[in-house]
This record gives C-alpha cells, structure tokens and sequence, in this order.
C-alpha cells in the first residue's frame, strides 16, 4: 500500500505529464489547421487566376480563326460587258476566307450613295456551310434587316438558267420593290446572288436583273476549269437585253415552291 506521502509526491509529475500532452494536442490541432486553411487558400489563388486567363484564352480561340478580309492585290474575275460607252463603271470589290472562299462584289451607286443593285459571285471553300439556308444574308445584302423575311417572286430565264427572286414578305402584287436574286450551282459550288432596284415596274425590275446576269462575262477562271466550262456553255445561251421587259424570261412571277438546287 502507497503511502501519503508517495501519493502527494506523484501529483506534480502527473500534472505536468497532462499539460505537456494537452500542449502537444494544441500544437498539432493549429498545425493542422494551418495547413487546411493553406491548402484552401493555394486552391483559392489557382482558381482566380485560371478565371483570370479564361478572356485570354476566348481571345486567342477567336484569333485563330480569322473571317472574311478584303484581298487588295487579287485581280477582278468577272466584268460585265457594257450597253453603251457612256454606262458608269462599278465599284469591285473582292474579299478572300482563310478556308478558301472567295466573294467579288460589284456594286452600283445611285442617288445619295445608295446602290441601286449589286452582284455577288461566291466561289465557296471549306467555310461554306450547307445547313444554312440559301437566302440566309440576302436581306442584308439587299441593304435590308438581318430580321427582314423575304418570299419567292418567281423565277426568270437567264444563259445561266433559271434563277430565283425574291422580295420582302408581304409586299403587294404590282407594288415595285427592289428584288433579290440567287443561284446556286454545285459543280463547280458556285452561287451568284444579288438585287437590284432599277426599273419603275416589276417586268422592268425582272428584266433588269436577267439583264445584268447575261452580260456577266469571265476575266480569269484562276486554274478552275470547270468554272471556266461552266461560262463558255453559259455564253452560248446569251440573249439580248431588252429594257422594257421580256414576257418569255418570265417563267413564273407568282411560283408557289421552287424546287431543287437554286
């Protein structure tokens, strides 16, 4: 048996064996803690600075994938052959895609800088999408809203077949609107589209448009023979402009469908 006095001389060792072992749980509960709270602020610091870089990253995704640019040092591939030596020449511009499109623009300026009419021959590379819808762009092109709908306005007959118009929707039968144009062609993929306000009558209108793809002639072909087969066949069904309108060009102004390739 213990004595009272073996007991009461244990009593300071075990008090300070408590507080050394208290003390070691503090340090290591702080410890602990400290590196939690690092470890939370390290993941903290990496997220705010990938955010940071997301801009960036949008920015160079974006530079990587250039549009549509105006290619000064190409040379014109088409002309229009003129009625007469007093007929205004028009602006030509050509634009080049990245992917191997190419655009040649001309246009026509009329009063207050306002084109009367404009043709687009798109020579269509890799950008092309075929899940857009053939007019998508053509209200744009024809100066109108992106939102603007257009309807069919009947088909005319030109050397390069027959080609369709268009007009704003819900514009009245005999009412002269500035007419849209499109036609696609697959081989080569080709498509020339366009409007053109000139004419007091919708016939004028329709003959003006027939008109101007007629007298679309070929400068170069640029190493493409079968856009080259594609004009000299064209050539052999020219006709004649006639401003005041021809009825046999006419082949349908008030189509309800227009089937196949445009």
């Amino acid at each position: 048996m213990q004595s009272p006095e073996a007991s009461t001389a244990a009593t300071p060792t075990q008090i300070h064996l408590a507080l050394a072992n208290f003390a070691d749980e503090v340090v290591g509960t702080l410890a602990r803690l400290f590196a939690y709270v690092g470890t939370l602020a390290l993941f903290a610091i990496l997220a705010l600075a990938g955010l940071g870089q997301l801009p960036d990253l949008r920015d160079d995704e974006s530079a990587e994938k250039p549009g549509w640019a105006v290619a000064d040092r190409s040379h014109p591939a088409f002309a229009l052959s003129r009625l007469d030596s007093s007929e205004k020449t028009a602006s030509y511009t050509i634009l080049r895609h990245p992917e191997g499109g190419r655009r040649d623009v001309m246009r026509w300026t009329g009063e207050a800088d306002k084109p009367p009419a404009e043709l687009e021959i798109y020579r269509e590379g890799s950008e092309f999408d075929v899940t857009r819808p053939a007019t998508a762009g053509l209200a744009i092109q024809m100066g109108l809203g992106a939102a603007t709908a257009l309807e069919q306005a009947g088909l005319i007959d030109t050397k390069f077949g027959p080609v369709a118009l268009f007009r704003p929707t819900g514009t009245a039968d005999g009412t002269p609107s500035c007419l849209g144009y499109l036609k696609r062609n697959e081989e080569p993929a080709l498509q020339i589209s366009g409007f053109s306000c000139q004419g007091d009558t919708m016939p004028a209108r329709r003959a003006a448009i027939a008109c101007t793809l007629n007298r679309l002639t070929q400068l170069a072909s640029g190493n493409e023979p079968k856009l080259a087969e594609l004009f000299a066949h064209a050539e052999l069904k020219r006709r004649a402009c006639d401003p005041a309108g021809s009825g046999d060009w006419l082949l349908g102004a008030a189509n309800a469908q227009l089937r196949g390739a445009l």
